[in-house]
């Protein structure tokens, strides 16, 4: 990731910037999903945090990048160790059409074959354990590679069992998927599945979109020289976030912020709640970004729109867009 763009060069698209630092640091969260137009940075956004993470501890040799720290599964076969390397945080592609096989992993057919070994090959899910699975154009993935992904999402652990083979492994990683509406929608259980959803637009402000052009350009023409003018804001930014992740387990929610919460999601008719959830884990992920030690409306007001736009039912009598009932629903349950 050495090569990719500085997160803090990013112009504009300021919502979308917040949720992914938002998952970087509460991966609970439950992952980004980015919908908007084409060519107005969604990639570049994901790959550009991705290259600003700190490495992760890993046993060296894993498999399945284990930190060395936890208990892995029995059927990793990492070697008992206290030593630990280190590498970056994975950020994993998966393309459209790819084989279920490619997905959880499957047999090596090449030592099968010339040794007779029975022996596994990890698939994408593993080479995404503690990183991003990353998936552009999510609306048109497969039904079959759709429910793989539900079920490991939900557990947090991938199990293969096919031609003579029994294997589970860790799979946690956030879940970052974009596209654009127009070629189609996403399955309702997948779309439930991310925590926060972004709505993405080309900028229409004339100085955004020079700034836009001339950043790229000159990351085109040298890019070492660009990464060294902005090396100064990615390194505090990666600061920021490391201060995050240690202090958000120990950021507070009130019972009244739990109350506001339920109340918004009650007046949006939320189903479940999976809604109240996401808006609190998401709004102690801002908290501890901004350094405060307990979550406040403020909070509760900035995660609302991307943590309960795409949890909405849909209304034939209101043909407003879900972010505008999303706005009046807060303003009537927050204030003006």
């Amino acid at each position: 990731m050495a090569d990719a763009f500085p997160f803090s060069a990013i112009v504009g698209q300021d919502e979308m910037k917040t949720a992914l630092l938002i998952a970087a640091v509460e991966p609970a969260v439950g992952g980004v999903l980015a919908f908007g137009d084409r060519g107005a940075g969604k990639s570049t956004a994901v790959r550009a945090l991705a290259a600003l993470l700190p490495d992760l501890d890993v046993v060296p040799g894993c498999p399945y990048g284990c930190d060395p720290a936890e208990e892995c599964t029995p059927d990793c076969p990492r070697k008992k160790s206290k030593k630990a390397a280190q590498r970056p945080a994975p950020v994993v592609d998966l393309p459209l059409g790819v084989t279920e096989d490619r997905v959880v992993g499957a047999l090596d057919l090449e030592r099968a074959l010339t040794s007779g070994e029975k022996v596994f090959e990890p698939g994408l899910l593993a080479r995404a354990h503690r990183g991003f699975l990353y998936i552009d154009e999510v609306n048109l993935l497969e039904d079959h590679i759709v429910d793989l992904l539900l079920d490991v999402a939900a557990s947090g652990e991938n199990v293969v069992e096919r031609e003579g083979l029994s294997v589970r492994h860790p799979a946690r990683f956030v879940l970052v998927g974009s596209g654009n509406p127009e070629e189609g929608e996403l399955r309702p259980q997948l779309l439930d599945r991310f925590g926060l959803s972004v709505e993405v637009s080309t900028p229409v402000d004339i100085k955004d979109r020079v700034a836009v052009i001339e950043r790229r350009e000159a990351y085109e023409r040298d890019r070492m020289t660009f990464a060294e003018r902005w090396q100064r804001d990615e390194d505090r930014l990666r600061e920021k976030i490391v201060r995050a992740r240690s202090a958000v387990a120990d950021v507070k929610v009130p019972r009244r912020m739990l109350e506001v919460a339920a109340r918004l999601c009650v007046a949006l008719g939320a189903d479940g709640l999976r809604g109240e959830l996401t808006l609190v884990r998401a709004a102690r992920g801002l908290a501890a970004l901004g350094g405060q030690k307990s979550i406040t409306i403020k909070h509760l007001r900035k995660v609302a729109p991307m943590a309960m736009r795409h949890r909405l039912r849909r209304d034939p009598l209101d043909e407003s867009g879900s972010g505008v009932r999303v706005e009046r629903a807060v303003a009537e349950v927050f204030g003006a």
